[in-house]
C-alpha cells in the first residue's frame, strides 16, 4: 500500500468520500488538485490512493492535509436539508426576537447536531428542527429557535 494515504471523512456514510474527484488538499504552501485513482473505506475513515502519490515519502508529505471538494461536486440537499457549511455565519435569532449571536460551528453528538453560537457568550443550542429550530432562512441569513436565552 506504498503511496496510500488515509482521510478522516464527514461524509455520511464515510466511504462516500471516494465517490468524489478531484480532491482538493490544503497544504502547508496552499490548495492542490488531487485525482483519487482508488480507495476503499479503512475504520471510520477511508484510504485512498492519489494520482502521483506513488511511494511513502510522498503520502507521508499530504499527511495532516485537509480535504474538500468543491460545492458543485455535492448533491443538492433535500427540502429541510442542510450543509453545515450553509448555517455558518447565520444569525440566530429567539423565538421573542432576541438576537443569540451568529452560527461559530457545529458539533455532532450522534443523538443530534448542535449550534456553537457565538454572542454575548458561547451557547450550545441542539439543531432539533421543529423542535428547537422553529426556521432556517438562508435568503435572509436567519436561524429562528424556540431557546430560552439564559441557557
Amino acid at each position: 500500500m506504498l503511496g496510500w494515504v488515509r482521510a478522516v471523512s464527514w461524509c455520511e456514510p464515510p466511504d462516500n468520500l471516494l465517490t468524489y474527484s478531484p480532491w482538493y488538499l490544503r497544504l502547508r504552501d496552499g490548495w492542490t488538485v488531487c485525482r483519487l485513482e482508488e480507495g476503499r473505506a479503512h475504520g471510520k475513515g477511508v484510504v485512498a490512493r492519489l494520482e502521483g502519490c506513488n511511494d511513502r515519502d510522498q503520502a507521508q508529505a499530504l499527511g495532516g492535509a485537509a480535504v474538500a471538494v468543491r460545492r458543485s461536486q455535492l448533491p443538492d440537499p433535500g427540502t429541510g436539508e442542510f450543509y453545515w457549511a450553509d448555517l455558518i455565519g447565520l444569525r440566530v435569532v429567539g423565538a421573542g426576537g432576541r438576537d443569540l449571536g451568529q452560527v461559530g460551528g457545529l458539533i455532532e453528538t450522534g443523538a443530534n447536531d448542535v449550534l456553537v453560537v457565538q454572542g454575548d457568550r458561547e451557547r450550545l443550542i441542539p439543531y432539533l428542527p421543529g423542535q428547537v429550530v422553529l426556521e432556517v432562512d438562508l435568503d435572509a441569513k436567519r436561524i429562528r429557535v424556540d431557546w430560552d436565552p439564559d441557557f
